[in-house]
């Protein structure tokens, strides 16, 4: 789980404009970090399957959110995938 602090940070550095918290950029890069921490917890409790779900759904809002952003624009996608270092 994220702090408020970590989210604020990740937000600043991909934020569009001044106000931008929803933007897709910002969504996938705090779900990027979530996701990243739900992984480093199932690599010590593997049998946990409640948050393999959570995971799995977070994967999935994150997959969608990149098709949307793809769709829109996609040299902000290329660029941007490049910037998170995310596999196409």
């Amino acid at each position: 789980m994220l702090t408020p602090k970590e989210k604020d940070a990740i937000i600043k550095k991909y934020q569009i404009h001044k106000d931008d918290t929803g933007s897709p950029e910002v969504q996938i890069a705090v779900l990027t970090r979530e996701i990243a921490e739900v992984q480093k917890h199932l690599e010590q409790h593997k049998k946990d399957n409640h948050s393999r779900r959570g995971l799995l759904k977070m994967v999935g809002n994150r997959r969608r959110l990149l098709r949307y952003l793809k769709a829109e624009d996609e040299k902000r996608y290329l660029k941007f995938v490049e910037k998170l270092k995310l596999k196409v």
